[in-house]
């Protein structure tokens, strides 16, 4: 039995193709409190009640950025880089709005780039990945460099 789905190699993907990923997360205080802490990040906003909403610029403790990017891709992994042999960038990074524990991401990605890899067994796929929460508002968007197996026999 495969342990990737068989329309993910890199002969699958084209220029212009997006994808609207099935799969939904919601934030939970734990999943943000346990990240932050496990990369030593520190800053008040992301603990302290009192101290993020004291300016008036948050309505509660905010989630680290960390957290979301992490998640917006993990969600965008299953249909883009389950065959991947690298991922070899990670560019344009864009944190577009704050994010509080309860929020639900949505994840959907676009085929910006293909092109031969470095290897004959790979082509490189440059992805735009975007998040949007449960408004609709867009929270995070990067592009991620990936080297991407070749379909077997091919």
């Amino acid at each position: 039995m495969p342990l990737t789905s068989s329309d993910n190699y890199f002969e699958d993907f084209a220029v212009g193709q997006t994808f609207e990923h099935v799969r939904g997360k919601t934030l939970t205080e734990m999943d943000q409190v346990l990240i932050s802490h496990l990369v030593m990040n520190s800053a008040q906003a992301h603990f302290n009640e009192v101290h993020a909403t004291k300016s008036g610029t948050w309505t509660g403790r905010i989630a680290f950025g960390g957290v979301t990017i992490s998640m917006i891709l993990g969600l965008a992994s299953q249909d883009t880089i389950e065959n991947a042999v690298a991922v070899t960038g990670l560019d344009k990074v864009r944190l577009m709005k704050s994010v509080y524990h309860g929020d639900t991401f949505m994840a959907f990605s676009e085929v910006l780039s293909v092109a031969d890899g470095p290897r004959p067994d790979c082509g490189e796929v440059v992805f735009k990945h975007w998040g949007v929460n449960q408004n609709d508002d867009i929270v995070m968007s990067a592009e991620r460099r990936v080297l991407i197996k070749r379909r077997p026999g091919q």
